[in-house]
């Protein structure tokens, strides 16, 4: 079990970020539809650094983390793991898969003072208006929410600011299925609230996908997966079936962009102790 440092002493090291975080407070009045006010949640997302020194961070609050290099994310449990390969074959996402729908945290590198995530959520919300989905912005634990109704899936954005890093979670469900009262939601708020980041000291620009590293062995299995995949082509015995997974059609990246679908891997959660285990399923970029 391990805490987070006092709050006094993370101010300290950061004054910067807590300064402007009390400036967007002040000006909050400003806005005529505020959707940014946060509620006090109870836990993260984490920042590594705030934790206490030496403490196993693949040991969650309510189970074992999973460690994907630059975010550790909790393992729901029943739930299966995915692994979206980006073309130069290196791990671009990875998803956690329940039985309502389908989860994916990612990092990106961001400014020392908050702000990020409201521009991306309107980034966003403008590139899913432009392919014809319906979008509203909704208010949620850490502040804004992009929710979208497309014809393949209802997507939610929730962001997160955090010192140097924002995170996202990208929840995918059937339709009806991702309100903000769903169980689908809950899963994805309570995977924010124990998900630990791991920024780093490189000197990435804004908006930059912090690296997705997996952990050994469940690399090992997803190519020996792959291999199996090969043999099955080559010697052209059928093919089992992958799991049915909600669809959904590519989604804008964090500057709003499309991004075009990528292959995925799907492999069968391994349970273990420390790094890995059962996850849900991110989006890409």
């Amino acid at each position: 079990m391990f805490g987070r440092r006092k709050k006094a002493e993370a101010e300290a090291d950061r004054p910067e970020f807590f300064e402007d975080a009390e400036a967007d407070d002040a000006d909050a009045a400003d806005y005529e539809d505020d959707y940014d006010a946060v509620t006090e949640v109870d836990g993260g997302p984490y920042d590594a650094d705030d934790l206490e020194s030496g403490a196993d961070l693949t040991v969650g609050e309510v189970g074992t983390r999973l460690d994907l290099g630059s975010v550790l994310v909790p393992m729901p449990q029943g739930a299966q793991l995915q692994v979206e390969m980006a073309p130069d074959g290196s791990p671009q996402a990875v998803h956690l898969v329940t039985q309502h729908g389908r989860i994916t945290v990612a990092a990106y590198a961001a400014p020392k003072s908050p702000g990020q995530w409201r521009e991306v959520a309107g980034d966003l919300a403008e590139s899913l208006r432009n392919d014809n989905a319906t979008v509203s912005v909704e208010s949620g634990p850490w502040g804004r929410e992009v929710f979208a109704v497309t014809p393949n899936a209802d997507l939610r954005f929730i962001g997160v600011d955090g010192y140097r890093w924002m995170v996202r979670c990208v929840v995918a469900g059937p339709s009806g299925g991702n309100t903000a009262d769903s169980e689908l939601v809950a899963s994805a708020r309570a995977i924010l609230r124990d998900t630990v980041v791991k920024r780093g000291n490189e000197p990435n620009p804004v908006r930059t996908p912090l690296p997705v590293v997996l952990p050994e062995a469940l690399a090992q299995q997803l190519a020996a997966a792959h291999q199996q995949q090969l043999a099955q082509q080559q010697g052209g015995a059928p093919q089992q079936p992958a799991p049915q997974q909600p669809t959904q059609q590519p989604e804008p990246g964090p500057q709003g962009e499309q991004q075009p679908p990528q292959a995925q891997v799907p492999a069968q959660p391994q349970q273990r102790r420390g790094e890995s285990g059962s996850a849900m399923q991110q989006l890409g970029r």
